[in-house]
């Protein structure tokens, strides 16, 4: 074993004992690494299960892409693009597209006897996934879409319910404005809750054959296609691909079609869920810092306490990196400590909180019920190296300190 290593070693387990002036800096040092990876373990872990959440929620009412008429139409008044089995194909042979579904919309007013609500009708047809409101859906089902037969049923939200006192089984007179006023009757389904005033209160799902009818479109005419793709971090660069592949069909009529991606029809929304990545980045940085001073105290007063032993062993020819490398293993040790604490604290903190949601929220200002929870392994990992280096590198400094201590001054050290 390297003298280095010995000495560190007899060091740790009390073979050689200083002024014990460190045992309380130590421990704090130690108690301050736990507590900052635990921070930041649950920073990272809520700022990634907020933009999750709150990204899958916008998904499920917009998808990921969608393919519409080049018309710069920004109202849900859409012009009808035709459905096409080739473009469809060629779009499913896309890389990151997982699913293609259509959609149709219409706006609209539903009524009851004493309210009413300004709403968009979104037709969905037979092939529509419907995973993400299965898990919002509060009272009913998701509509059964049949190729043989018209659905008279929509789904609505909890807050169009609560407004016009629906409930599930309700009759839901709609009426739509053009050059006559039209009027359906639906039937309420089913009612959802995806706690985003916004999506809530405007859409309500249909068949999309209702919304043809009511837009005087045939039955292969539609508002556009809605991909889903298999990564939110790819969207861009599937959004480009999907571009290119649409830009290439041009209808018998001159209509020619574009694409948009979620995160250009909700810019909003997503600027906003960018900045969390900031936040969570300068609370890392800070907790760091703070944890890599403490680890700087401590390592000083380990030096300080055992300036005799370094100056006797400067004595007997130990040079001066040797000695430094005894001090930065002892901090390592301190270091690794704290980590290895910290990350079981923080971890088990995460899972109880995916497990059992003990921690809520209140839904009118976050849009969920629970402190959302999402952590990878690649995360975990990558706080852990970056911590370790930040604090070999704040430790690096110190050491030096061992350099300059004089042998003779530091025998005679008290």
């Amino acid at each position: 074993m390297k003298p280095e290593y010995f000495i560190a070693k007899r060091i740790q387990t009390g073979g050689i004992s200083g002024k014990r002036l460190a045992g309380p800096v130590v421990k704090v040092a130690i108690a301050g690494i736990i507590l900052g990876m635990v921070v930041m373990i649950i920073s990272v872990a809520t700022g990634m299960g907020f933009q999750r959440e709150i990204r899958e929620k916008i998904i499920g009412f917009g998808s990921h892409i969608q393919v519409i008429s080049y018309d710069f139409n920004l109202s849900y008044e859409t012009n009808p693009i035709d459905q096409n089995t080739v473009l469809e194909k060629e779009l499913a042979d896309v890389p990151g597209v997982l699913h293609i579904q259509r959609f149709a919309t219409k706006p609209g007013i539903i009524k009851t006897q004493d309210q009413m609500q300004g709403v968009v009708l979104r037709g969905v047809g037979a092939e529509f996934d419907w995973s993400f409101f299965r898990t919002i859906i509060e009272e009913g089902d998701t509509l059964t879409l049949a190729d043989d037969k018209t659905s008279n049923g929509i789904l609505i939200s909890d807050d169009i319910a609560r407004m016009l006192h629906l409930k599930v089984g309700d009759k839901a007179p709609m009426y739509f404005f053009e050059e006559q006023i039209r009027a359906r009757n639906f039937t309420v389904e089913g009612i959802f809750d995806s706690n985003l005033p916004e999506l809530d209160e405007t859409f309500v799902i249909c068949d999309i054959r209702q919304v043809q009818r009511l837009n005087n479109w045939s039955y292969d005419q539609i508002s556009g296609y809605e991909l889903l793709t298999g990564s939110f971090e790819d969207i861009m660069e599937t959004g480009s691909l999907v571009a290119d592949v649409v830009s290439a069909h041009i209808s018998p009529e001159g209509t020619m079609l574009r694409t948009r991606t979620i995160k250009q029809t909700q810019p909003q929304i997503f600027g906003w869920l960018d900045l969390l990545d900031m936040n969570i980045a300068v609370i890392i940085g800070l907790i760091i810092l703070v944890a890599g001073f403490n680890m700087i105290t401590g390592l000083l007063i380990l030096i300080l306490e055992r300036t005799n032993m370094i100056g006797v062993l400067k004595a007997m020819g130990i040079a001066d990196w040797p000695l430094r490398k005894v001090f930065l293993i002892l901090a390592g040790n301190i270091a690794l400590k704290g980590l290895f604490w910290g990350n079981l604290i923080g971890l088990a903190f995460c899972w109880l909180q995916s497990r059992f949601g003990f921690i809520k929220l209140n839904p009118d200002n976050y849009f969920l019920e629970t402190v959302p929870i999402h952590l990878t392994w690649a995360s975990v990992l990558l706080l852990n190296a970056g911590a370790i280096i930040a604090i070999f590198l704040m430790m690096t400094g110190p050491s030096y300190l061992v350099a300059k201590i004089s042998p003779v001054k530091a025998i005679r050290f008290e």
